[in-house]
């Protein structure tokens, strides 16, 4: 689909320029930075609204295109579009932006002006990395959001922010080299091949790669984008970020950053290197079980509420890349709308972790108990968000889970089955959690005197609980969003990847592709 009006620019560059603005007001507005901050991302959310009304549910290529040479004699161009998997990773950031400057409002103290325009440069990178169809654009703004994290947690963060800052760019440069040595590779071999030297995507889609040429090119994508998820045993950053980070930085960096390397699979490992995937996916599906079971199992083991909620994201991203590797139409649809999902859950759990930590400057569980009967209200929202998470049918956390087991039951009974563990320990360690935290008898003198939710908090949260049981109860609002481009992307990957099963290039069955 193609507009006169540049929507996807200004989406990803609105809120730049809303930073760029807050960059020129004095520091000594706290309350009118706040202000225009929050007006800036609210606007960015209206502006994004019309790319779901807008979305043609039946056409399964890119929509809102846009395409402008940019270094033309170097095959670079500024390309943009969307489909079902990228508008709705773009709606979530803009939901979660807005939430998340509203959750800072009496968080944050210190260097207030920076926090938002930093806060507000992740966002255009965010953005752009989901909408960017030239792979040097990509790079580009991949690196681009680094920084702003980095800064979010090294300036804004815990005691141990340093240590957690340099942790987390460390890991994901590491992979992001790798990344970028591989799309070079991919430039000299498609240019070689055919004599046109370019990093559009959908041109490079078309290219005929070696098989062993394409293991060690999706390996290097892969080991950038398994960081990010994080992927067992590449998650060790996750817990200390999650951490140390602000509240606004636990929410994003779950919300959104995380699916960046889930959207980096879809968008370019798995259809550029169809015969890699063949051979990878056994190993992918067991490094995902083993995520889910070992995340469930530390989630046990954790004394500290934001540690507990970021292993749990070890162990639902799992879920995710085990139904996104099952290679069919449930595992796909179950694994899109989980991202969404666990966007939502996750980050309305770390809002309620942080709406307790302002009051008592403690996240240890054991600091707490009773908390039900001084805050009644946070503890409706807390056991809403936490049956989301743990899936309960109605929510929306039960649709994507429920389409991911039946995906990867489909594909592999066996992977099947050991997925179907990881929900029961879920169960274990959330209600647990909930009951330590929200039930029993207040031990502390401390915890007596808190007060329940403010009427800020309290619209935050509903925002969330509206999104658990919308996506919960009417999945069908947002999967129709989803429908073509899946049935799309799978035909084409099928196709790839039965190729070369069947060529017996790779020691995988044909059926095991599909």
């Amino acid at each position: 689909m193609n507009q006169t009006f540049p929507i996807l620019s200004a989406v990803i560059f609105l809120p730049l320029a809303g930073a760029l603005l807050l960059m020129m007001l004095p520091r000594q507005k706290a309350l009118f930075i706040k202000v225009s901050a929050l007006i800036w991302t609210l606007l960015e959310f209206a502006l994004s609204l019309p790319l779901f009304f807008n979305f043609d549910e039946k056409t399964p290529g890119m929509q809102f295109v846009e395409r402008r040479e940019w270094f033309p004699e170097w095959g670079i161009s500024y390309l943009l579009g969307i489909d079902g998997i990228s508008m709705l990773l773009v709606m979530l950031t803009t939901f979660l932006t807005v939430l998340c400057v509203l959750c800072s409002w009496r968080g944050i103290e210190e260097k207030i002006k920076e926090y938002y325009v930093t806060f507000l440069l992740l966002e255009t990178a965010m953005i752009g990395a989901l909408c960017a169809l030239d792979l040097v654009l990509f790079y580009f703004f991949w690196e681009i959001m680094l920084v702003p994290m980095y800064l979010l947690i090294g300036v804004w963060g815990g005691p141990r922010r340093i240590y957690a800052a340099v942790k987390f760019f460390l890991f994901t440069m590491a992979g992001s080299v790798l990344m970028l040595l591989a799309i070079m590779a991919l430039y000299f071999h498609y240019g070689g091949e055919t004599g046109i030297y370019t990093f559009n995507v959908f041109e490079l889609y078309k290219a005929d790669i070696p098989v062993l040429k394409q293991y060690w090119l999706f390996a290097a994508f892969a080991l950038s984008f398994a960081i990010k998820v994080p992927m067992f045993p590449f998650h060790t950053w996750l817990p200390d970020a999650h951490t140390e980070a602000p509240t606004a930085g636990s929410v994003i960096l779950a919300g959104v950053l995380l699916k960046m390397g889930v959207y980096g699979f879809l968008r370019f490992a798995i259809p550029l290197f169809p015969a890699a995937v063949v051979a990878a996916t056994p190993l992918i599906s067991w490094l995902a079980i083993i995520g889910i079971i070992y995340g469930a199992v530390m989630c046990i083991m954790q004394t500290d509420l934001k540690r507990l909620i970021a292993y749990s994201s070890v162990s639902h991203l799992g879920y995710v890349m085990l139904g996104i590797f099952a290679l069919n139409m449930q595992g796909l649809e179950g694994g899109i709308y989980q991202m969404l999902n666990h966007g939502i859950s996750t980050g309305g759990l770390f809002l309620v972790v942080g709406m307790i930590y302002e009051r008592r400057h403690t996240r240890m569980i054991a600091d707490f108990g009773g908390l039900s009967k001084v805050m009644p209200r946070l503890a409706a929202f807390f056991m809403i968000i936490t049956l989301s998470s743990i899936a309960l049918p109605g929510t929306n956390g039960f649709v994507g889970e429920f389409l991911i087991l039946l995906g990867v039951f489909r594909s592999n009974m066996l992977y099947g089955v050991l997925a179907a563990t990881g929900v029961i320990l879920g169960a274990v360690y959330m209600l647990w959690m909930f009951q330590r935290v929200m039930f029993g008898q207040i031990k502390k003198e401390e915890n007596k005197r808190l007060l329940d939710l403010t009427k800020r908090e309290a619209a935050i949260l509903c925002a969330i609980v509206v999104f658990v049981f919308l996506m919960g109860l009417y999945p069908r609002a947002f999967l129709k969003k989803i429908d073509a481009t899946a049935a799309g992307y799978l035909n084409d990957v099928q196709v790839k990847t039965a190729v070369y099963a069947s060529a017996g290039n790779v020691p995988v069955k044909q059926s095991e592709a599909k």
